[in-house]
């Protein structure tokens, strides 16, 4: 597939472009500054300059031929706004591929709104770490857009509750609204195993117009 992937720089944008260019697929990566290092020499790797949150942008560039068009955008942690960020991404997105006519969205999603319990969240935790408060209140109104779109076919793809470096194991499992934990009560996944999870999601289509969860 011809794949353009929004946020291919970031720790976890370049992890997916390493798995969907492993797999044989066609990857445009589109980054602020038009630039990853080393990106040059890797086959079937193109980057380009654009800025996700830029409807014109958005649509100017999903309308060049693209099977399938995924996002990893996020904000520099503590450096940038996540709001401006996140649901500046969201709102572009479907604005620009609504004007493109480009319908398969697959995104990186957070995990603040799974459940823990029902009617509990993740984010409802009086242990859930305040730096990271603004960002996931910024993934749940990002999620609330994409329910409310009709012209997209879309998945939100929400990690475990702790995402981190780590092997790529091929292994991962899936859930739905309720966060996946081990037997020990633990949720969590490297970037390398949740790539795999999203290349999984892009190439199968299972999840259109939902969220699901992936952790280990």
């Amino acid at each position: 597939m011809k794949i353009l992937l929004f946020g291919a720089s970031g720790n976890i944008g370049s992890a997916i472009a390493d798995e969907l260019l492993s797999r044989g697929h066609q990857v445009t990566g589109v980054t602020r500054s038009g630039r990853i290092e080393g990106s040059a020499d890797r086959e079937g790797f193109t980057v380009v300059a654009g800025d996700a949150t830029d409807a014109d942008t958005v649509a100017e560039l999903s309308g060049q031929g693209y099977d399938l068009i995924a996002s990893a955008v996020g904000p520099r942690v503590g450096a940038e706004d996540d709001r401006k960020i996140i649901v500046g991404a969201a709102k572009a997105l479907i604005e620009g591929l609504g004007r493109s006519g480009a319908r398969r969205l697959v995104v990186l999603g957070g995990a603040g709104s799974l459940e823990t319990a029902p009617g509990v969240r993740v984010i409802d935790s009086p242990h859930f770490p305040e730096m990271w408060r603004n960002n996931a209140l910024a993934q749940i109104e990002a999620l609330g857009l994409y329910r409310a779109t009709e012209n997209l076919d879309w998945t939100f793809i929400s990690p475990a509750k702790l995402i981190e470096p780590g092997e790529r194991t091929g292994t991962y499992r899936k859930g739905g609204e309720q966060l996946v934990v081990d037997a020990e009560g633990n949720s969590r996944i490297s970037y390398a195993d949740y790539a795999v999870a999203f290349a999984d999601e892009l190439e199968q289509g299972n999840a259109i117009k939902s969220r699901i969860n992936v952790a280990y």
